[in-house]
């Protein structure tokens, strides 16, 4: 699939009647030079969309997997233009990027020449982690007159009437966090997901992905079972950081589950 929109690309996978897998990686881990390597091999094992993570000093939602990716990739000389550079160099792959981000690194860099900057690279979406809807209204305007789409995270504890504020503006698709805390690998996905994911879909029509904590075949299965997509970040990166294959085993072990899934 080469949709050239995450939109488009949502509305193959629903003709497909396919589950989408949406991988996480962050720029420039387990090095600079493979992570080209990396996104390629994300392709390769059906991936639909990808986040690709700026590093940051302080990725406080982040967890002990992602912290120390970050960190490693910021030794390694990993800047904004450099993550940049690798999404202009990724743009022959066909599958939408979405860039992960807290706001610092973007102000940093100036939040105009960052949008313009990444809109040229050839990314598709941004998501800013600690920009809470609603708060930035001229941020949020920057973003989608730069042409990207705005991701929003909804949070489980999300109240009806704060939900309605978080999805205003939104565009792409939703990302539903499955848990509180930071990211990381879980054993179990909590019993109220399915309800969650239900009191949002009540009050949007974007695709819904929910992620933080999905770690296998088997939480991915379960999950797909009412979203639309599947976001995995550590337990990818943690692989990755042993090579390439053994991240690989588990794209394949990910997309085959999700294809066992019927889709309604």
């Amino acid at each position: 699939m080469s949709d050239g929109t995450i939109a488009a690309r949502w509305a193959t996978l629903r003709r497909a009647g396919r589950t989408g897998l949406i991988p996480y990686l962050t720029a420039g881990y387990p090095s600079p030079a493979a992570t080209p390597d990396a996104l390629r091999m994300l392709q390769d094992e059906g991936a639909d969309l990808i986040e690709l993570g700026i590093p940051f000093s302080d990725p406080v939602a982040d967890g002990p997997v992602i912290q120390r990716a970050s960190q490693a990739a910021l030794e390694a000389g990993m800047t904004v233009r450099g993550v940049l550079a690798l999404v202009s160099g990724a743009a022959g792959l066909g599958i939408p990027i979405v860039l992960f981000t807290y706001l610092n690194p973007v102000l940093r860099y100036g939040l105009g020449h960052f949008l313009a900057d990444a809109a040229g690279a050839g990314a598709h979406g941004i998501l800013l982690t600690d920009l809470p809807a609603g708060v930035d209204p001229a941020v949020e305007s920057a973003v989608r007159e730069a042409g990207l789409d705005l991701i929003r995270l909804i949070a489980p504890t999300t109240s009806p009437e704060r939900l309605s504020v978080a999805l205003d503006g939104a565009t792409g698709f939703v990302y539903l966090i499955s848990r509180l805390g930071v990211t990381g690998r879980r054993t179990e996905i909590d019993a109220a997901l399915e309800q969650q994911a239900q009191a949002v879909r009540a009050r949007t029509d974007l695709p819904l992905a929910v992620g933080f904590g999905i770690g296998d075949g088997g939480q991915a299965r379960s999950v797909a079972r009412f979203a639309d997509g599947v976001v995995v970040g550590s337990a990818l990166v943690e692989r990755l950081g042993r090579g390439l294959e053994p991240a690989r085993a588990l794209m394949a072990q990910l997309r085959t589950a999700l294809d066992a899934v019927p889709v309604p």
